[in-house]
């Protein structure tokens, strides 16, 4: 059973603190007019215009660019499910219809693959609306029923209950209904424009390109000839070159893209219009204009293409004298945003990076636009049309059959085959197994799906890639947070106090129990919430007092010690949260039962260590003062304090608490203590996850998680006590995959933590990036580098050892009460044995947000690179930030994408900047998609091989040079390689 982690701090998310939040990134609608030569206007349009930061200094340092968030959004691999779970297996269909007589069909299958020996169900249900896909855990002493699998899913109420689908040739119409999601090859327009052209017949009417413009072409890909040609042709004429005699062709990161270039088709001098040139790229919903030309030279508008299909147009200009492109995004108005946004400014020098990052764009964009309601009417009516000619086929046949199978229609899910003598059941399951392997055979043949699903990730490192922090760490984790590079935990053992690469150090005995904690070095305090019931209480504490005991080696506390610690009023205290932003003022909020206690810290936060040592002889309790107490109707399950705009730590009239209870999330008026409803959820069970504050420019918002949905909404001020809260064309909702039990926000991502997995989305949209799967998961620490402990496989000393990590410029410090990491008792007879990992906040936001951080363990410290000419001052931070460190940050972010930062390049990072990217194992020649022999994938480590490398990568070496290095390793040197590609069911069918 899944565990439920309400009480601890890890569900608490701090989604400002790691950048910040803005759709702005993204650009902005205007209004596009273009006009002929004579100035009289031709068409206008709304389009979002992506220019980087437009009207910012467009001064730039050439390859000082460095961006994470380059990735391709729901790919193919983690959604075609259909195709990659269900497809060669036995599984079951069913169809039914819901209460409003919409025919609909079920699919569930129990399967681990990709998955690490982790059984679940993956289930499809397919309506006229879409596909809603989730995962199920798998119990083996508990049956699942189509009826609590459908109850997941929201449909609950049923014209027709549904029936199992024993023919095995569903399995075709199904594989159809996927497929209308969209293609998974592309084609891409290419229109070239010579400087001063205003008009699409202009543009087309280009017989050749210039020397720059065919040296794009060959950056974009290969050229190939169409007679004969047996790859994707992207409409193009493969037998008679009606469309030319060849075109532009490449395979990227396992979809083959298409070029339609103007210069390559057939030109007419007859036709002024050139309707067959035209016929194709007015077709394209994605098109790049490579415009010739200086900057100051009047620039391309879509409204200058007569073209009601084309969405999304890509400016493309090359810079001759430092040989660098522009690039400039223009999208329709309803287009969704998608990713990645553009660098500021949108100028590439690498010429690889700048062709990864405008197919990763394209690519992006024209899902995107699937989405738009011109595609999704259509596609709905394709599905609906679909779904009932199917419901309508079958349907009479399921009414002739009579016999014992249909009585399955109402029975369990079988996990596995039916264990039944008749020889007509083995024969239709071998039947039903023969049929979808040789489909998967069929279209993996014929190119309709990815030849290459999950190797790319390997070819560079990944923002989201965890590093070892401890291995072998045996004590149960009840909690845990961030202590400057050190973590301080709430363990079965105690409280224990760890630093990588450095014993562990215990701070306070198992009598005290932390059940949720927050380390706020800003203010030199560690608030914690201890025990449970009516003796759980709140206590507070001094950090430097703890690092003095620690550093003097004092005897460990226990919880008996702790009395001149307990805030008062706080006995049976069940949660507690604390405002995010802490400005001037530090707001506690504590629930005891449905009442909440409103605590404040006197003093001024702004002082500093040295004001906080002259305080050390006085108790930090007496530094909190109560305020006030506020009613609610039920016990908060959870609770977040969301800042008001102003800022203003005189006046809380607009701060506001976030309760979640029942079927409902309401938001507080921290000063009157009225309740408003901000959110009703409709659904018979609900599981709350996390309320998560980010602030989109400055104005509050919230990230609302429970059961698989995560919805946005805006939270405008209060204005004197009256809350706007309605819908707002700013909101939105996803579903995520699996139920989490917490959710953790990084801008641009956001993580949601399963028992076994994390799922890894985009903030501004919820489209999927990545899923990884990592066995045994718990969440412990998120508010500043995300930490969890999982399994990690032991077969022997030499592969335990190698999961030891150790840092060579920390060398250990011996203390008086070390903790053994993991006593080789406990080792005996067991295959495997849980660690501590780490994923760094600076790698999910961007390298400009990486602080030095001074460990309470060991007196060292790291330094920032000064200028040359200054000398080099230690430099120690605290993890939460205050509003004023938020506002330097985002400057900082903000001058170093510009290449204004006065900060130079380190070593390791001007080594990583020039090095050229190779092209990607991914962009196969013509041809190399057929090969079947390179459609599966797996990946091998040292220990253990993983199927379809779908886990976090953790280092493997023992050796400390290695370990240390190993972030600068090149792909080849990492300790996975690439076995063979893709899926290992499709067998041979002789």
């Amino acid at each position: 059973l899944m565990k439920c982690f309400y009480s601890s701090s890890v569900s608490e998310d701090l989604g400002c603190r790691r950048g910040e939040f803005s759709r702005k990134h993204y650009g902005s609608v205007e209004l596009l007019i273009s006009s002929d030569a004579d100035g009289a206007i031709q068409r206008a349009g709304r389009f979002r215009v992506e220019n980087g930061s437009s009207g910012e200094n467009t001064d730039y340092t050439p390859d000082t660019w460095h961006r994470t968030d380059v990735h391709l959004e729901n790919p193919e691999y983690h959604t075609r499910w259909y195709f990659r779970y269900f497809l060669g297996k036995v599984h079951q269909n069913y169809i039914g219809t819901d209460a409003e007589k919409n025919p609909f069909f079920l699919s569930v299958v129990l399967s681990d693959q990709n998955n690490q020996r982790v059984p679940q169900y993956h289930s499809i249900l397919w309506r006229k609306t879409g596909t809603q896909k989730i995962c199920l855990p798998y119990s083996p002493t508990k049956t699942l029923s189509v009826k609590s699998i459908l109850s997941a899913m929201n449909l609950e109420k049923f014209e027709k209950s549904p029936r199992e689908i024993f023919h095995p040739e569903i399995q075709k119409d199904l594989l159809v209904l996927e497929e209308q999601e969209g293609s998974v090859n592309f084609k891409f327009g290419v229109l070239y424009a010579k400087d001063g052209q205003l008009t699409d017949d202009e543009m087309f009417s280009n017989e050749t390109g210039s020397e720059s413009f065919q040296r794009f072409l060959h950056l974009l890909g290969d050229t190939i000839s169409l007679k004969g040609w047996t790859g994707y042709r992207g409409g193009l004429d493969i037998k008679n070159d009606t469309t030319g005699t060849s075109s532009i062709y490449t395979v990227f990161q396992g979809h083959e893209i298409m070029f339609h270039v103007s210069t390559m088709l057939p030109y007419s001098r007859e036709n002024k219009q050139q309707v067959e040139r035209k016929r194709h790229i007015g077709n394209d919903i994605v098109t790049i204009v490579f415009q010739e030309g200086e900057e100051s030279s009047p620039a391309f508008k879509p409204s200058m293409i007569r073209s009601h299909f084309t969405h999304i147009f890509a400016l493309v200009r090359y810079n001759k004298q430092n040989d660098s492109y522009r690039l400039k995004i223009f999208s329709e108005e309803s287009v969704p945003l998608f990713g990645p946004p553009l660098p500021s400014p949108p100028v590439f020098t690498n010429h690889q990076e700048f062709r990864d990052f405008v197919l990763v764009k394209l690519i992006n964009g024209e899902k995107a636009t699937l989405e738009t309601p011109t595609f999704s009417q259509k596609r709905q009516r394709t599905l609906d049309m679909l779904i009932r000619s199917l419901y309508q086929d079958l349907m009479p046949d399921l009414h002739k059959v009579n016999n014992m199978l249909n009585r399955r229609s109402f029975s369990d899910v079988l996990p596995e085959s039916p264990k039944s003598t008749r020889k007509k059941e083995e024969a239709r399951q071998a039947e039903f197994v023969r049929l979808g392997q040789a489909l998967k055979l069929k279209t993996t043949v014929k190119g309709d799906a990815t030849a290459n699903l999950a190797t790319t990730s390997f070819c560079k490192k990944e923002p989201w890639e965890s590093q070892s922090f401890c291995s072998n760490f045996p004590h149960e984790v009840v909690c845990a947070d961030s202590w400057g590079q050190s973590l301080l935990v709430s363990t079965d053992a105690g409280i224990l106090l760890i630093d990588d690469g450095q014993p562990s150090v215990q701070v306070f005995d198992k009598t005290l129990q932390i059940k949720q904690m927050h380390v706020l070095e800003a203010l030199d305090l560690l608030i914690a919430q201890t025990d449970k019931g009516k003796d759980s209480r709140l206590l507070v504490f001094r950090l430097s007092a703890l690092q003095k005991d620690i550093e003097t080696k004092q005897i460990i506390k226990s919880k008996y010690d702790c009395k001149e610690n307990k805030l008062e009023r706080t006995k049976g205290c069940h949660l507690y949260a604390i405002n995010t932003h802490h400005g001037s003022e530090l707001r506690i909020v504590v629930a005891i039962r449905n009442k909440l206690l409103l605590i404040t810290k006197k003093y001024n936060p702004c002082s500093s260590l040295t004001s906080s040592s002259l305080l050390s002889s006085e108790s930090p309790v007496e530094e909190f003062q109560y305020i006030r107490e506020i009613c609610l109707s039920d016990p908060p399950v959870l609770m977040t304090l969301v800042d008001g705009p102003t800022g203003d730590s005189d006046s809380d009239s607009d701060n506001m608490i976030c309760v979640a209870y029942r079927h409902q999330f309401d938001l507080v008026n921290e000063s009157t203590g009225e309740s408003y409803r901000l959110h009703h959820v409709e659904a018979n069970k609900v599981n709350f996850v996390a309320a998560i504050d980010v602030y989109e420019d400055g104005e509050a918002g919230l990230l609302l998680c429970y059961n698989y949905i995560c919805q946005y909404r805006k939270v405008y001020p209060f204005n004197g006590g009256s809350p706007l809260i309605q819908p707002s064309a700013y909101d939105f909702h996803f579903s995520w995959n699996q139920v989490p039990y917490a959710v953790v926000c990084a801008f641009p991502y956001i993580l949601a933590f399963t028992t076994y997995s994390i799922e890894i989305r985009l903030v501004v949209n919820g489209n999927l990036v990545h899923i990884a799967v990592v066995p045994d998961l718990q969440l412990i620490a998120s508010r500043s580098d995300i930490y969890f402990k999982a399994t990690a496989a032991v077969s022997g000393s030499s592969d335990s050892s190698s999961l030891e990590t150790c840092s060579v410029s920390s060398p250990p410090t011996p203390t008086a009460y070390e903790v053994p990491e993991c006593p080789l008792s406990s080792l005996e007879g067991e295959s495997s044995c849980k660690s501590l990992y780490k994923i760094p906040l600076s790698n999910l936001v961007g390298r400009s947000i990486e602080r030095p951080l001074k460990s309470p363990l060991a007196p060292k410290v790291i330094t920032t690179t000064a200028p040359s000419g200054s000398a080099s001052l230690p430099v120690a931070h605290s993890l939460p930030l205050s509003r004023m460190e938020i506002k330097e940050i985002a400057s900082r972010t903000r001058k170093e994408l510009l290449g204004l930062s006065d900060e130079p390049i380190s070593k390791t990072e001007s080594a990583q900047k020039q090095k050229k990217v190779p092209r990607r194992q991914s962009d196969l020649k013509p041809g190399a998609v057929r090969s079947t022999s390179s459609d599966r994938i797996m990946i091998s480590s040292s220990s253990e091989t993983y199927s379809e490398g779908c886990h976090l990568p953790l280092p493997t070496s023992s050796d400390p040079n290695t370990v240390a290095n190993q972030e600068e390793s090149s792909p080849s040197s990492y300790p996975f390689q690439l076995i063979s590609l893709y899926d290992e069911d499709i067998i041979d069918l002789k």
